[in-house]
């Protein structure tokens, strides 16, 4: 007598892509997606790539960062892909740039809204719940939704940035960031006689402000 086959174990490399499948079908069938419509919103991109390439906040101010973003070491390991911004449940959500609406709707359990912009950037926002549907064109300022409660201990933002595929800390865009002053680290020696004097003394001891 033979013995019944079993199915083969599924191996554990294989989830990720399952579950990145998964939600791209389901993205797919909730917002109507079609080969078409990524065509056009293309074609959109194209269009307003030429408008104002700087991010303005997506909540009005006070901007208090109640989490920073922490780059993962792999694409699946730990870390905290976006900045999480303190808010009032209701409050306002601004689009940070140009672009077109990319999804809107229900993640797991939390209502997300993600944008296209030209340049291969994505930013997205949650739990943020809105009327605008993918396909919709915005532009920067325009209010895509309200705040809603999350997990964060306290009303927060999650605020999150993908550049080609890749999550990248939003701060890089926003407008009104504090540039960074480069210090020395010890006291600049003076030069002996018939040397010369090292740059920093050479323009008076001056901070270097990186360009923003």
């Amino acid at each position: 007598m033979s013995l019944p086959s079993h199915p083969r174990p599924l191996r554990l490399a294989s989830i990720p892509v399952l579950v990145a499948l998964t939600f791209l079908i389901g993205t797919a069938t909730a917002t109507g997606a079609t080969l078409s419509d990524a065509a056009g919103s293309s074609d959109t991109l194209t269009a307003i790539a030429s408008g104002s390439t700087t991010w303005v906040w997506p909540l009005d101010p006070p901007h208090t960062v109640a989490r920073p973003f922490i780059a993962p070491a792999t694409p699946y390991a730990s870390g905290h892909r976006g900045i999480d911004l303190h808010g009032a449940v209701g409050s306002a959500v601004y689009a940070p740039a140009d672009g077109v609406v990319h999804f809107s709707g229900v993640v797991v359990d939390r209502p997300v809204i993600s944008i296209r912009h030209p340049g291969g950037l994505v930013s997205s926002f949650e739990p943020v719940t809105s009327e605008l549907v993918a396909g919709t064109v915005v532009h920067r300022g325009d209010t895509i939704g309200a705040l809603q409660s999350g997990d964060c201990g306290a009303p927060c933002l999650h605020f999150g940035v993908r550049l080609h595929g890749e999550y990248v800390s939003p701060l890089r865009y926003l407008v009104g960031i504090p540039r960074s002053v480069l210090l020395p680290t010890r006291p600049l020696s003076q030069p002996a006689p018939g040397q010369r004097a090292p740059l920093a003394s050479a323009l008076g001891h001056q901070t270097f402000r990186p360009r923003s």
